[in-house]
């Protein structure tokens, strides 16, 4: 049977009491020892110096009532017991020296004593395993009765009961995740980790967020989803304002987005206040914003840093305070190193970053995405849309093979289920509309698939390729096709090492591609150049 210590600090308005009237009022400390059927084998109690007289009183006390409990003062000298920094300090100092013997001793920590601040602290100091043991809580009895203990209760924080509120939490993180994919039951591996970090932190950090992916890989879809889960949240009551940024040219992109006072330029008849003012308490999603010029590039970086920008003409500060999330296309690392996008702001917005893989990576995919689409069309058209099964198998064979690119990716299958939708006869898809559908794809990309691969003549002299044997030459000329398809060396080696890099302790995808074309004195702006 292991002895039972109570771990707590001195009442000091509890607790309190000289005349013998104190044996008719509730104290907290001294009714722990009051209960019949419970024996407390030792009572630490913690004081500060200003009340060792009362921490004295109290060890008499218990010894008149428990002679069988044994009494430990501590001193603990706290300058202001409602300054949490000092407190937890104070009492992980206390905890990392007790002797703590859990093989022959369980500890009660009583958290009913003490300022609020440092019942928190003993709260944390338990559910961290700093201080092992129970948290204890007494109650007085709820009729004052001379000499009634009272009631007292012991909060195991690994008991099984609460394993609802994990389950709670777990369903609040679950119902994110959905939110962020819209309730698609996406299957692809990569992605759905990637969508589970970004939930983790879009709901925990305020700042800026990189999205990267070719078009139509869902980079403004998933922007939306983000700002809808931070205003469920409510951690955002403002706009969700979006900006293509490649749409912004000349003299009209500062003013579109920093606003201008009027007569500052030509035309200018009037203020406007700008989309970064817009966005004020909101999400600000910049698609494709490597495309910003470098006056541009300057003035957002103030605005990210600062929240506050000069609108175009102007000389007043403005003030906004929005969260910001980027997308582009583009190897934002290879335009700093050109010197067409500024390494300071690429550094302020490179924090959380995260590449959206193409439709062609995502093969497993496509069938949940084609479910949500005949969703969304079915009601807006106001009639369910479905597939035969026949039709169905054969759309997606034709969907999840090599010879569908995707190149406009999420966009190109929107389109092609719109068209299938609105087709279909009494709201059936066949095999009929599926072949027309495919037939119409095929045209469409044509121009990409009858493209003739480039030739390795075009990178490796005759005399070197003649030394190749033909295995060599054909992995030679799938790796650069690779290459010339990828916007990155390391999407590129993520493509080529997909399999293999899962089962290596550490990867870096880029330099193994890198050693691999080196042997072949080859170069990643070799291949691009001759793209």
């Amino acid at each position: 049977m292991k002895r039972k210590v109570v771990i707590g600090f001195v009442g000091t308005q509890l607790d309190n009491g000289k005349a013998p009237s104190r044996w008719e009022k509730w104290r907290p400390t001294v009714s722990l020892v009051q209960h019949e059927e419970l024996l407390i084998h030792r009572m630490v109690l913690i004081y500060d110096d200003k009340h060792q007289k009362l921490a004295a009183q109290l060890q008499a006390d218990i010894a008149a009532v428990s002679p069988e409990t044994e009494v430990s003062l501590v001193e603990i000298n706290i300058g202001n017991p409602w300054d949490f920094g000092e407190v937890y300090a104070t009492l992980f100092d206390f905890a990392k020296h007790y002797p703590f013997d859990t093989e022959t001793e369980d500890y009660w920590i009583h958290i009913t004593t003490g300022t609020h601040v440092v019942q928190i602290c003993l709260f944390l100091m338990v559910e961290a395993h700093y201080i092992p043991g129970l948290l204890l809580q007494t109650s007085p009895p709820r009729r004052q009765t001379a000499g009634s203990p009272g009631s007292y209760a012991l909060i195991d924080l690994d008991l099984s009961q609460y394993d609802a509120i994990a389950q709670r939490f777990a369903r609040e993180q679950s119902d994110a995740i959905a939110l962020l994919k819209s309730g698609i039951a996406t299957r692809n591996a990569s992605f759905n980790r990637v969508i589970g970090e970004i939930e983790h932190v879009a709901v925990r950090s305020k700042a800026p967020m990189l999205l990267m992916g070719p078009t139509g890989a869902g980079k403004s879809f998933l922007a939306k989803r983000v700002y809808e889960l931070k205003k469920s949240r409510h951690q955002i009551i403002g706009s969700f304002v979006e900006v293509n940024c490649a749409t912004l040219r000349g003299d009209g992109a500062a003013s579109a987005l920093f606003g201008h006072v009027k007569g500052a330029f030509t035309g200018a008849m009037q203020d406007r206040g700008g989309l970064l003012k817009t966005a004020h308490q909101g999400l600000l999603f910049l698609d494709e914003i490597g495309e910003l010029g470098s006056d541009e590039q300057a003035m957002l970086l103030k605005a990210i840093e600062e929240k506050t920008f000069y609108p175009v003409g102007g000389d007043k500060l403005v003030s906004s305070d929005f969260q910001l999330i980027a997308g582009t296309h583009r190897d934002l690392r290879q335009d700093v190193q050109a010197g067409r996008f500024r390494e300071d702001l690429f550094a302020r917005i490179n924090l959380w970053t995260y590449e959206l893989p193409p439709l062609a990576r995502r093969p497993e995919d496509i069938e949940p995405n084609i479910d949500y689409l005949l969703g969304q069309q079915s009601a807006e058209l106001g009639r369910k849309i479905s597939f035969n099964k026949e039709a169905r198998q054969k759309y997606l064979t034709f969907a999840m093979s090599p010879a569908a690119k995707w190149p406009g990716n999420f966009r190109d299958l929107g389109a092609s289920i719109l068209r299938l939708a609105t087709l279909a006869e009494g709201g059936r898809i066949d095999n009929g509309l599926v072949n027309k559908e495919i037939e119409r794809l095929k045209r469409l990309w044509g121009q990409q698939d009858n493209l003739e691969p480039h030739s390795l003549n075009d990178l490796l002299p005759q005399n070197q390729l003649d030394e190749l044997d033909l295995f060599d030459r054909m992995q030679l000329q799938s790796v650069v096709e690779v290459c010339r398809e990828c916007t990155t060396l390391s999407e590129a080696g993520r493509r080529l090492f997909g399999v293999s890099r899962t089962q290596r302790g550490s990867t870096n995808d880029a330099d193994r591609l890198r050693k691999y074309l080196s042997r072949f004195n080859l170069g990643w702006s070799s291949i691009k150049q001759n793209s």
